[in-house]
């Protein structure tokens, strides 16, 4: 199947990428934000820094499947829209659990999870 020669397709893996784009500089600034309230001297958990190094990784892997999508890759399509979906709701459903990050980290990766929903629904959209 080669998405490239479908225009509506080709502009909605476009916005999805520009999207997932703004992800990777949102977790790149959580990350950063999460290193100053540590040199600050406030307490930070592992499950914070293991999360808030991983998620830019995870950013920039969506985005290289995005890409390759755009260049006609069905799997990469399937896995960027599978993983679009999944990621917010684990992200955000394991920070609901009480005691495993303090609620403006929560919020933060709540903020850093809505470029992820925007491209799950371009990519959903038909």
């Amino acid at each position: 199947m080669d998405i490239t020669m479908n225009r509506p397709a080709a502009t909605s893996l476009d916005k999805t990428a520009t999207s997932l784009k703004a992800y990777t500089v949102l977790s790149g600034i959580a990350l950063t934000g999460l290193a100053a309230v540590a040199a600050h001297g406030q307490p930070v958990n592992t499950f914070m820094w293991i999360r808030g190094v991983l998620l830019p990784i995870v950013a920039v892997l969506l985005y290289r499947m995005a890409t390759a999508a755009g260049r006609g890759n069905a799997k990469a399509l399937d896995r960027l829209r599978t993983l679009t979906v999944v990621l917010p709701i684990a992200v955000v459903g394991v920070d609901l659990i009480p005691g495993v990050c303090p609620l403006w980290y929560a919020a933060l990766q709540t903020v850093c999870m809505v470029p992820v929903v925007v491209a799950a629904v371009l990519l959903r959209r038909r």
